[in-house]
């Protein structure tokens, strides 16, 4: 039981932290100091997403499900979760290897945003 609960621990860690990647630069404009949380965790997940690494967690959260009699996966947590909502026949192998482009080019407009706003409020 505690396996399981773990596992889903990191489950939902994961997907924060995945969020966290794509739009925590907004947070920014509330906090400055959350870009040095958040700066690191773009450059992570994109280097994952584009040299096709698995994260830390998804082997982690696999541990956990496995001492907890569940049925682990392959692949990474990308691949798992989210590619089925977004391509339910598979996601092309092209579009994973390039996933993490979208993530760097999608945080340098909002980091441009970011700065834009705080020199107008200046």
């Amino acid at each position: 039981m505690k396996a399981r609960i773990l596992g889903n621990f990191v489950l939902v860690f994961h997907f924060a932290f995945v969020v966290f990647s794509v739009l925590g630069g907004f947070l920014v404009l509330w906090k400055r100091w959350i870009a040095w949380l958040h700066v690191p965790s773009v450059l992570w997940s994109s280097f994952v997403n584009l040299f096709s690494r698995v994260c830390p967690l998804t082997p982690l959260e696999n541990r956990f499900r496995h001492l907890a009699g569940q049925a682990g996966y392959e692949g990474g947590f990308i691949q798992h979760y989210i590619a089925p909502l977004i391509y339910p026949g598979g996601m092309p192998r092209r579009l994973e290897l390039t996933a993490g482009f979208p993530v760097l080019i999608w945080n340098a407009f909002v980091y441009a945003l970011v700065v834009a706003l705080r020199q107008r409020s200046s």
